[in-house]
C-alpha cells in the first residue's frame, strides 16, 4: 500500500492552501474530502472579506496568520487569476461609550503591525460613506481589507495544488486515525490511508479528528452565521465593507460589496450543536435585517435574491491551533473569522514545518499560475468574439442572469478538479447566482452535466450525495 508523505483531511480553504504549499515540495501528497467537491463546508458560506488583521489579540495565531494572509493576497490573487479587491473597511461606534473600544481596536492593529489605520469622526465617515446612518459617532478606517470570492480562492488554491501533483479524493470520509511503526493510518470509508504525516483541516470536524490523535482534547464549536444576498442593483449602497464595533461573537452585522457588485449583508452569530445545520430562519434573517439597519440606512431589503446559512469552526479558546500537537499530526483548527483571509499564511506555515521534519526537497518544477474559467460576459468584444469564432459554444448563454456560455460550463466540467453538481458547476462559472437563482439555467445545466459526465439525470446532485434534483421518470426515453 502506498504510504504519503502528506494526507491533507479538507478540501476547504485551509486544506487547500496547506495542499498547494506542500506541492513547492516533491513528496506525495493526498488530499480527502468528504463532500463531492471543494468547498463544500465552511470555506462556502462566510462574508468573503480579508481582513486588514486589526482585531485579533496580538501574539495570537489568529493575529499573525491574518496580517500575513493578507500582504500575500495581491500576488495571490494574479497567479490563480481570482478576483480581489482591495476596498477598504469601516469599523462604526454607534455611541460615545464605544469610542474607547475603537481606539483601541486602533492600537491593536499598530501593534499587529497593520498599515493605513485611521480613526475618524462620525462626520468624516458619512463622507466616505453617505448611507452611514445619523447614529456613527465614530470609525476606524481599514484601508487594506479587502473582498473575494470564497469559491474561487478556495478552486484556485486547490486546482493549482493537484497541478502541481498533489491527489484529491473526494467523497471520502475518515472515520479513525491510528499511529503505529511510524506511519499515520486513517481508516475511511473507502479503505485504509497510510501516511507520515496527517494535516487536520477538518473545519468544525477538526475537534473529532484531533481528539483521535491526541492526548490532549479539544473542542470545536459550530457557530452559525445567517446572510442575505442582494441583488447587483444594491451593490453600490456602500463602497467599504461596513462593521459595526465587534462583540462577544465576532464583528457584528455587516453591509459589504460583493467582487462579483452585489451587496452582502449579515452574519448573525448563535452557537449550535449539529455540525450540519444549514437552514436559515425567518427569526435570523429579520435579525441582519434589523441589526444591518443600525449603522447603515435604507439598505434596500426588497433586493434580497438568496439567503444562506454558513458555519465557524470556533475553538474554546478563540485562537487558530496550528502545527503538530501529536507526533506527525498536524493541526490547521478552529479555523473561523479570519479564516478566510489567513489561509495562505497557515498553508504556509504548516507545509514548512511538515517539509523540514521530513526532510523535503524544494519542487524546482513548481508552476504557481493557475488560469480559471473564462468569464465570458467580461471580455472586451473583440476577445469575446474570437473566442466564439473558435468555439462557438462560448456564444450559446445558458444562464442569462449571469451570461454563462455553454462552452464555460464544459471548461468547469473538464477543469483540473472538475465540477460534477450543479453547484460545482455554479461556483467555478456563477451559473445559477443570478436573480432568478437558477430558476431557468437548471436544466440545461443538467442537461450538459448528464451529457458530459455519461450520468443519468437522476444521478445528478445539487451537491451533496442527498441533494438528488430529479427522482425519476414520468416516461420512457423517446414518448
Amino acid at each position: 500500500m502506498k504510504i504519503y508523505d502528506a494526507v491533507v483531511i479538507g478540501a476547504g480553504v485551509a486544506g487547500c492552501a496547506v495542499a498547494r504549499e506542500l506541492s513547492r515540495y516533491k513528496g506525495s501528497f493526498l488530499v480527502v474530502e468528504r463532500a463531492l467537491d471543494v468547498c463544500e463546508g465552511t470555506s462556502k458560506a462566510n462574508s468573503a472579506i480579508i481582513h486588514a488583521g486589526f482585531d485579533a489579540e496580538p501574539g495570537t495565531m489568529k493575529a499573525r496568520m491574518n496580517v500575513k494572509g493578507n500582504k500575500m493576497m495581491d500576488k495571490l490573487s494574479e497567479e490563480m487569476d481570482i478576483p480581489f479587491k482591495r476596498i477598504g473597511a469601516l469599523v462604526v461606534c454607534l455611541s460615545e461609550d464605544g469610542l474607547p473600544r475603537l481606539r483601541e481596536l486602533y492600537d491593536r492593529g499598530i501593534e499587529n503591525g497593520v498599515g493605513g489605520l485611521s480613526l475618524l469622526s462620525g462626520d468624516e465617515a458619512r463622507v466616505l460613506e453617505p448611507n452611514l446612518t445619523d447614529e456613527v459617532c465614530g470609525a476606524l478606517l481599514a484601508e487594506t481589507s479587502g473582498i473575494v470570492c470564497p469559491f474561487e480562492l478556495t478552486l484556485g488554491l486547490g486546482e493549482s495544488a493537484a497541478k502541481n501533483g498533489v491527489e484529491f479524493r473526494f467523497d471520502t470520509k475518515v472515520a479513525g486515525l491510528k499511529r503505529e511503526g511510524g506511519c499515520w493510518t486513517a481508516a475511511t470509508d473507502k479503505g485504509d490511508l497510510l501516511a507520515r504525516t496527517v494535516v487536520n483541516a477538518a473545519g468544525v470536524y477538526a475537534g473529532e479528528l484531533h481528539n483521535m490523535a491526541c492526548e490532549s482534547k479539544l473542542r470545536i464549536t459550530p457557530r452559525k452565521g445567517e446572510y442575505c444576498l442582494l441583488d447587483r442593483t444594491a451593490g453600490g449602497h456602500v463602497s467599504h465593507t461596513v462593521f459595526q464595533l465587534p462583540g462577544k461573537l465576532g464583528k457584528g452585522v455587516l453591509v459589504s460589496p460583493t467582487v462579483h457588485g452585489n451587496l452582502l449583508v449579515g452574519p448573525t452569530a448563535a452557537d449550535v450543536e449539529d455540525p450540519e445545520t444549514a437552514a436559515t430562519t425567518a427569526e435570523g434573517l429579520r435579525e441582519v435585517a434589523e441589526k444591518s439597519a443600525w449603522a447603515v440606512k435604507n439598505v434596500p431589503m426588497r433586493q434580497v435574491i438568496t439567503s444562506f446559512m454558513g458555519l465557524r469552526a470556533h475553538e474554546d479558546g478563540d485562537d487558530f491551533i496550528l502545527g503538530e500537537s501529536a507526533e506527525g499530526f498536524f493541526d490547521a483548527a478552529g479555523i473561523e473569522s479570519p479564516g478566510l483571509t489567513s489561509a495562505p499564511a497557515i498553508g504556509e506555515y504548516l507545509a514548512r514545518l511538515i517539509a523540514e521534519k521530513l526532510g523535503l526537497p524544494v519542487n524546482d518544477s513548481f508552476d504557481p499560475i493557475r488560469k480559471g474559467v473564462p468569464k465570458v460576459a467580461d471580455m472586451p468584444t473583440e476577445e469575446r468574439a474570437e473566442l466564439i469564432r473558435r468555439d462557438p459554444r462560448y456564444g450559446s448563454i445558458i444562464c442569462r442572469c449571469e451570461e454563462v456560455s455553454e462552452g464555460e460550463i464544459l471548461d468547469a466540467v473538464h477543469g483540473v478538479l472538475g465540477a460534477k453538481t450543479l453547484d460545482g458547476v455554479k461556483r467555478r462559472t456563477r451559473a445559477g447566482m443570478g436573480r432568478c437563482q437558477a430558476g431557468f439555467c437548471s436544466p440545461r445545466v443538467m442537461e450538459i452535466l448528464s451529457r458530459e459526465l455519461s450520468l443519468d439525470l437522476t444521478d445528478i446532485r445539487k451537491s451533496g450525495k442527498d441533494s438528488q434534483i430529479v427522482l425519476g421518470r414520468t416516461r420512457k426515453e423517446g414518448e
